[in-house]
């Protein structure tokens, strides 16, 4: 992990000293961001020089769309969002809440904003309601800077002032951790419940949820033949002007 332990170290060392004769590097970001799959990358290949630790190593660069990810998304928030209905006899409106970023890292050619609406996207229509209502929002939005948006707290707002209830799933977050069983859990929701919210919904993350876990696995065993970093597909996904792909900046490890 980057913040907390076992951190990348601690685990380059451990790896070297297995004996390990291949590294697939799996992120537990579905979707790429310079913020975040790069700087850990980059913090491996940093800790594997410093070890002086070779060994044959691959990476899924991202996964916004892979089938497992989706398909346990789209069962989550479907549960939750029939609770929603019977509870409040109204049709929730389901609000893909990722973290955000400042938007000159975007500007820059990182493709996370576009990555993040397309796994929206495709969630949204997986999860089998017509005419589903839902938008998408970025939220932890910290500093002067501008980020990208709308956030998550204008999200809600809107979704007051239209008297609809929210159905809240973090679809850029695998785990759960302190923006999800804080941020969204405790603070978004007691501002949205005192604003006179219809009801407010939290998806839980994919976390172990079975077809999370088989995508995973799927992924792993197709890249054990790799030597290079690449998305799910093994084919850029990427428009062409987001310049900060992952498979165009590193095709070795």
């Amino acid at each position: 992990m980057r913040y907390w332990h076992p951190m990348t170290p601690q685990i380059v060392r451990e790896v070297r000293d297995w004996g390990a004769d291949k590294v697939v590097i799996m992120p537990l970001y579905p979707q790429f961001s310079t913020a975040t799959t790069w700087s850990s990358l980059e913090q491996w290949k940093k800790h594997c020089y410093i070890a002086d630790y070779k060994v044959p190593t691959s990476m899924v660069c991202c996964y916004p769309k892979q089938d497992g990810f989706i398909q346990a998304s789209a069962e989550s928030i479907k549960t939750t969002y029939r609770q929603a209905e019977k509870d409040t006899g109204l049709k929730p409106r389901i609000l893909f809440s990722a973290h955000g970023l400042p938007e000159s890292i975007i500007k820059k050619g990182d493709p996370y904003q576009w990555q993040c609406e397309e796994s929206a996207k495709t969630i949204a229509a997986a999860v089998g309601i017509d005419n589903p209502d839902w938008k998408i929002c970025y939220q932890s939005r910290v500093g002067p800077k501008k980020w990208i948006g709308p956030s998550t707290e204008e999200a809600i707002e809107k979704a007051i002032d239209d008297g609809v209830p929210v159905v809240i799933y973090p679809h850029a977050f695998t785990q759960e951790h302190v923006e999800t069983l804080v941020e969204l859990d405790i603070e978004y929701r007691e501002m949205a419940e005192e604003k006179g919210i219809k009801g407010y919904y939290r998806v839980p993350t994919v976390g172990q949820h079975k077809l999370y876990i088989e995508g995973l696995g799927h992924m792993v065993r197709n890249f054990v033949q790799f030597n290079s970093v690449a998305n799910h597909k093994g084919v850029r996904i990427c428009p062409e002007e987001f310049g900060k792909c992952c498979m165009e900046q590193y095709q070795n490890l």
